[in-house]
């Protein structure tokens, strides 16, 4: 979160009439509070809490059985998507392949795009971020509906570099 969205959560928030708002999420505590008895000001605070890395669980040996076809299948198709490039999300939010409704779509299936294209806009608490290309080459599948909410590095689109 920046420091933009910071303030515009703090104006929001002394808007609303709200007297206080936490919100916490995994490396970041804010805490506003407005329209206090013994004053008018709006305080905030910011605070950093360092991330707690998990060690990796080991896994358990599991008898040998025979993998069902369903497994086979999902593995052949993960190696012919093994040669795309998966364009992820880089925020929470909810997924637009349109800048508005009346607006066609960015991209299509197959469509060359070129790094800096704009490929689709995911809102984060009012605020619509393009979320430009990395790379260069063809649309290959999208794997996101539009209008859908998304998460932190969820795919949203494969590439064809070639």
């Amino acid at each position: 979160m920046d420091i933009k969205e910071i303030q515009s959560l703090i104006k929001f928030v002394a808007k609303s009439g709200a007297s206080e708002v936490k919100l916490e999420m995994e490396d970041i505590k804010i805490t506003i509070r407005t329209g206090s008895e013994s004053s008018s000001e709006s305080t905030s605070y910011v605070q950093q809490i360092p991330m707690q890395h998990n060690p990796m669980m080991q896994q358990v040996p599991v008898a040998n059985e025979p993998a069902p076809a369903v497994e086979i299948a999902a593995k052949t198709e993960a190696s012919e998507d093994d040669k795309y490039i998966t364009i992820k999300s880089p925020i929470i939010g909810t997924f637009y392949r349109k800048p508005s409704p009346d607006k066609p779509v960015f991209t299509e299936v197959g469509s060359v795009i070129n790094k800096g294209d704009v490929l689709c806009v995911i809102e984060a608490m009012k605020l619509f971020n393009d979320i430009e290309s990395e790379v260069s080459g063809k649309i290959v599948k999208v794997l996101v509906d539009d209008s859908s909410p998304v998460e932190f590095d969820q795919p949203l689109f494969l590439v064809d570099p070639s």
